[in-house]
């Protein structure tokens, strides 16, 4: 299994590659739409690794605070929000646990694909460790405000099915201890190529799903992702 710490550590560049490839048919953006329009709102990002998310929603954003604790990753985000000659942006190193907000200053918090890491890291204590990121989220929130979290539902899977039973527990967590509302899309993947689909993928998924990639003749990957919301 790929260390996904070591990832966001080292491996900013190839990990931006592989998720400019998902999501192809633009089912995300609507989506969000359809929770929370980003327009003329202040936002803040936990876990923004290189931007995907955040170069989305800064067209529309009145401000935008984007938070992730790897300065690798950041930088090509950083780089990416540069290009667009938007200045509502600013980027800053924070662990999701601990926001370097003060009280009340956003219409949304979102978090995506970073809350569920706490999950697998924290085995034992990982309701408190995601308790904190969700109080730090609703924390940042003027009343009124979203909290939006995005994981996967299955990488490689058409249809929702959580890749561990750490995941399934606490997207039920967040739904049943919290009141949470969720959905979910398919976000997939298309490659150039078979070659390109297992190239980039391997450092990330590992071996034995890029093997798989080429079994199934995969150029598009299947990818559902779930959405949680909660208005506070």
């Amino acid at each position: 299994m790929s260390d996904h710490r070591e990832i966001y550590r080292k491996q900013a560049s190839e990990y931006e590659f592989l998720v400019s490839r998902e999501d192809y048919q633009k089912n995300l953006p609507r989506a969000l739409g359809q929770i929370r329009p980003f327009d003329g709102l202040d936002v803040v990002e936990l876990g923004a690794g290189t931007g995907r998310l955040t170069c989305m929603m800064a067209p529309f954003a009145k401000t935008i605070l984007v938070s992730d604790i790897s300065r690798h990753m950041l930088d090509v985000a950083t780089a990416k929000l540069e290009k667009t000659g938007l200045q509502n942006w600013t980027v800053t190193i924070a662990d999701n646990r601990a926001l370097p907000v003060v009280d009340r200053v956003a219409d949304v918090s979102i978090a995506g694909w970073s809350l569920g890491y706490l999950a697998t890291w924290y085995a034992e204590s990982w309701r408190k460790e995601i308790g904190q990121a969700l109080a730090e989220m609703e924390r940042a929130l003027r009343p009124g405000g979203t909290v939006v979290i995005l994981e996967t539902l299955g990488t490689g899977s058409e249809k929702p099915c959580p890749p561990t039973e750490a995941l399934t527990t606490y997207y039920a967590w967040l739904e049943k201890e919290h009141g949470f509302s969720s959905t979910w899309i398919r976000t997939d993947y298309r490659f150039e190529s078979l070659s390109e689909a297992q190239e980039s993928t391997r450092f990330f998924f590992g071996d034995e799903f890029a093997d798989r990639i080429g079994r199934e003749n995969w150029v598009i990957l299947p990818e559902c992702t779930g959405i949680w919301w909660l208005t506070v």
